[in-house]
């Protein structure tokens, strides 16, 4: 049977911009608000956070319908990037829990966190600048998962939206996109309240 495409005037990576606007502002908030660029110390444990959010989504990067869906999926991968940068500060990798997302993990999830993690590059040069300036960083130490793609940031995310507003999917599966990014979004939130704990803040509740 084939799946309906949703009626809409706005594309998919629209409505998840405007659906994710509110957790995506808070966020970006809470990130600066830890000064991670008053040293070095501080951006590794930036690292961790970027590190273990993903980790989570690293098994989608091997999943063949992804990769018929999205461009270069391959390329799009950082956490390797993020472990030279972690190695490059001499800092050990993160042990905890394996990544949250594996090949059970639905398609519009999995669409949803996909869009969390590429959109994130669009202000990565933002960031790099200020790790350069700051801390003396850049694409080839330290800070290697901020460096944008040969094409160009904002090309890149044009090629990545354009095929994730393609995929043909229900009403239904909509709103599971929607959760997803959601859902990411709250998920990079709580690793930073734990890896970049603000003073006087109270211990962070596990995450569910």
């Amino acid at each position: 049977m084939h799946e309906a495409i949703v009626d809409s005037t706005s594309t998919r990576s629209q409505r998840l911009k405007a659906a994710t606007h509110a957790v995506h502002d808070v966020l970006d908030k809470r990130i600066m608000a830890a000064g991670i660029f008053t040293g070095r110390e501080q951006f590794a444990k930036f690292l961790r956070a970027q590190y273990r959010f993903h980790r989570d989504i690293d098994a989608l990067y091997a999943r063949p319908r992804l990769h018929a869906l999205l461009p270069e999926l391959d390329e799009r991968r950082r956490l390797l990037k993020i472990a030279s940068d972690l190695g490059d500060l001499g800092k050990p990798l993160p042990t905890d829990a394996r990544g949250r997302l594996d090949e059970t993990t639905s398609l519009p999830v999995a669409l949803g966190w996909l869009y969390v993690a590429e959109g994130s590059n669009l202000g990565g040069m933002i960031l790099l600048k200020f790790a350069h300036e700051k801390l003396g960083l850049g694409s080839d130490f330290g800070a290697r998962h901020l460096a944008a793609h040969p094409e160009g940031a904002a090309r890149h995310w044009r090629q990545f939206t354009t095929a994730l507003d393609a995929v043909r999917l229900s009403p239904t599966q909509e709103e599971d996109v929607v959760r997803g990014a959601q859902d990411a979004f709250r998920t990079v939130h709580h690793y930073v309240e734990e890896e970049l704990p603000l003073a006087g803040s109270s211990p962070v509740a596990g995450h569910a």
